[in-house]
């Protein structure tokens, strides 16, 4: 039955990629297309009597007439559906409310509608044609997926309406046939604490050897639950060899009652997983699951030094970008395994980019994706059907080329993610490619790094790292050095200021556990663990009080 359901949905997939694939041949006339239906539908609500949508003839007219927008032009309308007023932003009923993180800033709360919705799913529906292509191409068998996210929602409006992280509401809004995707029950992601949801969701998928796909919104959230499975191995393994559940699970009652009757044992399976245990002193999803397929997972920005320490946990598994979206709205999707470029989900949203030149103006003159230069940066706009219009939600991506004639883009960094001494506008992109270098270059494992600046005028570089257990670093004084001179070459601003007017960068190692204080503390403030993204750079000096510091080098 598992095996007839995959195939349907990849049936499915694989043609809405080919009818995709047409559609890049032709992206101009299709964002104009959607552009126009868009603002059909829409220039009747409050928001589109506002933006005087009505009056909209000609692209051009829109892009005159509608400005360049931000969150806070939507917060008011927002407030008015989630109280339940109806044909505020659409004219269709809101059916969930996301909320981004807030790992990175401040949350907001935007509409789900069912129109907004099949544009999401239509574009998730093109991934899975082109991760299933590719499966197939390279003979890599599908099967059920290990997929721990949180299926609970934060709360209801007054009107009974689910509001929580879209992650939230994408797996409560799929399909009955969907769901039998997951290597273990739906009920298990509606759990609310977070270490009895991952232990369940492992136990189970753990009983399935022929476990196919693993799915983590973020990288780092694949390695949590890769630490979940050595800390938990022992009492998983025993609980798959009895079909019974341990007494500190938090569950209630009638939960619990529900997990039990479709959990049972499987002596079996548990010998074999306690072999690999007792030979290895591990349990790492590449032995546990010898026919793994491939991870979804996000690609782009600062995955590089995450993916660094996949090889240990998942041996060679392919790595596949699946779709590159947010809360607002889905901008790309990945078409194989191994690649950051993302081509743009040309039926999905209209879409504009505001070019480097222009980041800094009031009224930014934008490109058309047909219009964007290889190699160049922009920032994105989007015009989506949950009531967006010309919306800048930060992102700063990079043109890796062209799909037909719609363009590949590759996140780099938030608009917000940028650090200066002076005004050397070091980005994310910059730290992650330098501390790769640096780790390979030392032969050396780092937990995390963040780069801070310090109270000076002007301030120079805090090179905080924290070392993955086990790992010395021989050389402190020669690693700070070379920091230096990798992130000269890496980024030509900063090597133009150094060694003036930036001082001389200073390393501080940081004590055992402090990335797990950090991410306490992001916890502790309601941000989902699937959702967390520590910053590697941040211009706020309050960020590591606190944590303590084991060594700091000065440069001599």
């Amino acid at each position: 039955m598992a095996n007839l359901l995959l195939a349907l949905i990849g049936g499915a997939a694989r043609h809405a990629r080919n009818r995709f694939i047409q559609q890049t041949q032709r992206t101009a006339a299709i964002q104009t297309e959607f552009l126009a239906q868009l603002l059909q539908v829409n220039r009747n609500t409050v928001l589109g009597q506002a933006l005087g949508l009505g009056t909209v003839q000609t692209l051009s007219d829109f892009r005159q007439q509608v400005p360049v927008t931000q969150y806070s032009t939507y917060e008011p309308y927002v407030e008015r559906m989630f109280q339940g007023e109806q044909n505020v932003m659409t004219p269709d009923p809101a059916i969930y409310f996301s909320i981004t993180s807030g790992s990175t800033g401040n949350r907001k709360m935007l509409p789900i509608t069912k129109r907004s919705r099949q544009a999401v799913s239509r574009a998730n529906q093109v991934a899975m044609g082109f991760a299933a292509w590719v499966a197939q191409r390279d003979r890599r068998p599908l099967g059920k997926m290990l997929f721990n996210n949180s299926a609970r929602p934060f709360g209801y409006s007054p009107q009974g309406i689910a509001y929580g992280p879209i992650s939230v509401g994408d797996i409560n809004l799929l399909g009955p046939i969907y769901q039998q995707v997951f290597a273990h029950p739906v009920d298990v992601l509606r759990i609310e604490d977070g270490e009895t949801r991952n232990y369940l969701a492992l136990l189970f998928a753990l009983r399935d050897r022929n476990l196919g796909l693993l799915s983590a919104t973020f990288p780092l959230y694949a390695l949590t639950f890769c630490q979940a499975i050595e800390h938990h191995a022992p009492s998983l393994i025993h609980d798959l060899k009895t079909g019974t559940l341990p007494d500190w699970l938090q569950l209630d009652s009638a939960l619990k009652r529900r997990l039990t009757r479709q959990w049972r044992s499987d002596p079996h399976r548990a010998a074999e997983l306690a072999q690999i245990f007792h030979h290895t002193g591990h349990l790492y999803p590449k032995d546990a699951w010898p026919k793994l397929s491939f991870m979804i997972t996000a690609r782009g920005g600062t995955s590089d030094f995450y993916f660094e320490r996949f090889p240990e946990y998942f041996g060679d598994l392919p790595i596949f970008g699946g779709t590159y979206s947010s809360a607002e709205a889905v901008y790309g999707m990945h078409r194989d395994f191994g690649t950051d470029g993302a081509i743009l989900a040309v039926n999905s949203g209209f879409y504009e980019f505001i070019p480097e030149s222009e980041w800094e103006a009031t009224e930014p003159q934008t490109v058309l994706p047909h219009e964007v230069n290889v190699g160049d940066r922009y920032r994105i706009l989007v015009t989506a059907l949950n009531g967006l219009y010309r919306y800048d939600i930060g992102d700063v991506v990079e043109i890796e080329g062209f799909y037909h004639d719609a363009p590949m883009l590759i996140f780099r960094h938030r608009r917000g993610g940028l650090l200066s001494a002076t005004t050397e506008k070091t980005t994310e992109y910059h730290l992650v490619a330098t501390f790769n270098q640096l780790q390979t270059e030392f032969n050396l494992t780092l937990t995390y790094f963040c780069v801070t600046l310090s109270d000076d005028i002007p301030p120079h570089y805090r090179v905080n790292i924290e070392l993955a257990p086990g790992q010395v670093l021989n050389n402190p004084d020669r690693f700070i050095h070379r920091f230096d001179q990798i992130l000269a070459s890496v980024h030509a601003s900063y090597a133009y200021r150094r060694p003036s007017p930036i001082p001389d960068p200073r390393l501080r190692i940081l004590a055992p556990g402090s990335f797990n204080e950090l991410r306490r503390r992001s916890l502790a403030r309601g941000v989902l663990e699937s959702q967390l993204k520590l910053p590697h750079l941040t211009s706020d000096r309050t960020y590591l009080d606190g944590i303590t510091v084991e060594r700091e080098v000065v440069m001599r």
